[in-house]
């Protein structure tokens, strides 16, 4: 039976519904908000993984091309591997879903959005983290839940609900909020130098639509929710958690406070080894796995315990300090633009190439096709935590972690009439122990200033973390590996010295108060600033010269009437310019001309042609001409590319001439002036008036004029006689 539920949201209906579709599912439903609808469906397997200790998750977002009424480009003509926005979304759907799972949940589940219609203007990817909260509450899969998701834009000051895609152009804040309607759980954002205040005040605004569309989906689980199923979750036996503790509890109190990561994995290695000899056996019936389990459950004990009631962090911080940084510049020599930023055991690579519009990254995507001139991607290659795994390209950590990065440095970029450049920012994580994608931010804006990038600023990132009990918890700056993963929160904001650029929270926990992201908004201020100081002393402002191995670009505006004058036929006119000159050339459609080149004289030759090219010509003006055709009455020299005039036999010298081979031959090259545009738009052209020390006698006509007289003269006598 097919149920609806609906609320107003924003000026638009937020509908779901459920019974129609994929009823084979655990749960299903379809949202729909203006003229986007996904479908999202829920499957839990009936019996729990082997062999694993964490929840095996799979969430899955794909948009069928259909759903904007197009058929997919490419040979097969089919939807292939998911998109960058794909991953995105699907990342942005676990995050917030993830920790509200229990403890010890080993089954595995599926979560899976599908995009059946877009209409242009409303993003899916709120719908689909909706769709996701209502297919697990009305399933029988145990979740702690519901909970919703918002998008906030603000526009001339003022807060705007799921603004559109066309809105979005114009806000200064791409925030998603998605909580229980009580506490926030999830926060993704990207902002324009946006303050504090203002950031927190969005958060705020975003809580009551949250509170509604929770409501509403209590609604649909009191109606037709189905029961939830009883769950064995994978628990440690008390009895081994007291052998464990008898084994390796003062060893482990004296390994959480080893600051090197490398000597206290090795430790850890020690103790597990030691446990596993004498705990699995036929007698105890342990595996290698409970022991597994249980230490690491110790260990979490043991260091939000130290946290908590001592303040004491693993490598001996307070909880406000931040490690030790060093930033370096310019440190590769062939690069464009380099920077090396290391963060305690943290450290990023970061190299700025620069290239022309034919670089940009083309996208297709469901709302239509643009186009990107500026990219960052990050690398997390196995040797940067000490590891031995197969490379394979990019994953889904990857690809959000550089997202995330790109849009904390987006809003410092100059726009394209500024900076003619694509410009591709690559971060390599060298060394990894915590926030590796703050770090990021940091390496790119070094990377930045030195390839004479003209950033408005330098940006910074910092992470914050918190460990929560009951009512008591502590933040945490710069939070270290373990403290990211035995905590409770990551928080990560990045911004210049004058507000936030991009931000993304994550929790282990079902929420954060609004006071506690005051705390953490209020310690990641400060530690921004601290970090931003230290990004100075490397280099302060961009390099005033680009790296002698970039290309030098200069934009031309073509008329779109002589487009195809610097095309030619087939081509044939850009064609040969770029092999006469080596540059690059990339014309678009509406006469936006990029000249590129490393070498600075071979650009500046392939623009001149061009300028020569669109040029009109101008009476009055000496030109350089070429000899293209010889008539005994005169020469017809080529001025500009594609034009030539006439030089008549009256115009060639100071001296009399009787016929123009006597004076010259077909490839000389002489100066000329052109001296008229006739009503065909035929050129006269004189080589006489161009030559040194002419001087025209003022009021004496010459011969072509009194010709022009004669001429006009006697047709004046014809048209009488005609009478």
């Amino acid at each position: 039976m097919t149920e609806k539920f609906e609320l107003g949201l924003g000026g638009k209906q937020l509908s779901i519904e459920t019974g129609r579709f994929a009823k084979q599912a655990d749960g299903a439903v379809a949202v729909r908000f203006g003229g986007t609808v996904v479908l999202t469906t829920v499957v839990c397997s009936k019996d729990p993984k082997e062999g694993v200790d964490f929840l095996p998750l799979y969430v899955e977002y794909r948009e069928k091309t259909y759903a904007a009424g197009k058929i997919p480009g490419g040979f097969f003509k089919r939807e292939g591997r998911p998109s960058e926005k794909e991953i995105l979304t699907a990342r942005l759907v676990d995050r917030p879903i993830r920790p509200l799972f229990a403890d010890g949940f080993t089954h595995e589940v599926q979560v899976m959005t599908m995009v059946l219609s877009a209409d242009a203007e409303n993003d899916s990817d709120i719908l689909a983290l909706i769709g996701a909260s209502a297919a697990l509450s009305i399933s029988d899969v145990p979740f702690n839940g519901p909970i919703a998701a918002v998008r906030v834009g603000r526009i001339d000051d003022k807060f705007v609900l799921n603004p559109t895609f066309q809105e979005l152009d114009s806000s200064s804040m791409d925030l998603i909020v998605a909580g229980n309607g009580r506490d926030v759980i999830m926060i993704e954002a990207g902002m324009n130098e946006v303050s504090e205040e203002t950031a927190l005040e969005g958060i705020e605004f975003a809580r009551e639509p949250l509170r509604k569309i929770v409501e509403l989906q209590k609604e649909m689980v009191k109606k037709c929710g189905a029961g939830k199923r009883k769950i064995e979750l994978l628990k440690v036996e008390p009895a081994l958690t007291e052998k464990v503790k008898e084994i390796a509890l003062d060893k482990l109190n004296e390994l959480v406070h080893i600051s090197s990561k490398e000597q206290r994995e090795e430790a850890l290695a020690s103790i597990k080894k030691e446990l596993v000899e004498k705990l699995v056996n036929e007698e105890t019936g342990y595996t290698e796995g409970d022991v597994k389990i249980a230490l690491v459950k110790l260990e979490k004990e043991i260091v939000r315990k130290d946290i908590l009631e001592n303040e004491k962090r693993i490598d001996g911080r307070t909880r406000k300090d931040i490690r030790p940084i060093s930033c370096e510049v310019g440190i590769l020599p062939r690069t464009h633009g380099s920077g090396l930023f290391t963060r305690g055991q943290t450290q990023s690579l970061s190299v700025t190439t620069l290239g022309t519009s034919a670089d940009e990254q083309r996208i297709d995507a469901l709302e239509g096709e643009t186009s990107k001139s500026f990219m960052l991607h990050y690398n997390f290659p196995p040797f940067s935590v000490g590891e031995v795994k197969p490379v394979r390209g990019p994953g889904r950590r990857e690809i959000g972690h550089g997202a995330l990065a790109e849009k904390a440095l987006k809003p410092v970029m100059p726009s394209k009439e500024e900076f003619p450049y694509t410009v591709r920012l690559v971060s390599d994580i060298l060394e990894s122990n915590g926030s590796s994608s703050m770090a990021t931010v940091c390496a790119s804006a070094l990377s930045l200033m030195d390839a004479g990038v003209p950033v408005k600023k330098l940006v910074a990132g910092i992470a914050i973390g918190l460990v929560k009990e009951d009512d008591r918890h502590i933040m945490l700056t710069d939070i270290a590996g373990l403290e990211d993963h035995f905590g409770d929160m990551d928080f990560k904001v990045a911004g210049t010295a004058d507000g936030i650029t991009a931000m993304q929270l994550d929790l282990k926990i079902s929420g954060i108060t609004m006071d506690m992201l005051k705390e953490a908004f209020s310690r990641a201020k400060e530690s921004r600033m601290i970090v931003l100081e230290k990004l100075s002393e490397a280099i302060s402002r961009p390099r005033e010269n680009l790296s002698s191995y970039a290309p030098r670009i200069v934009t031309i505006k073509v008329p779109q009437e002589k487009i195809k004058d610097v095309i030619g036929t087939g081509g044939k006119v850009i064609r040969k310019i770029i092999q006469d000159t080596g540059a690059t050339i990339d014309i678009e459609d509406d006469g936006s001309c990029q000249v590129a080149s490393t070498d600075e004289a071979a650009m500046k030759k392939a623009v001149d042609i061009i300028n020569k090219i669109i040029e009109d010509p101008e009476v009055g003006k000496i030109y350089k001409g070429k000899v293209v055709r010889i008539m005994d009455f005169g020469a017809f020299c080529e001025i500009l590319p594609g034009k030539d005039g006439l030089c008549h036999v009256s115009e060639l010298s100071d001296h009399f001439v009787k016929s123009a081979s006597d004076e010259v031959k077909v490839g000389d090259e002489f100066d000329v002036k052109l001296i008229e545009i006739d009503q065909q738009g035929r050129l006269n052209l004189s080589r006489k008036r161009a030559m040194p020390g002419y001087k025209e006698e003022p009021g004496k006509p010459e011969k072509h004029e009194k010709r022009e007289r004669y001429e006009k003269h006697k047709g004046g006598h014809k048209e009488r006689r005609g009478r």
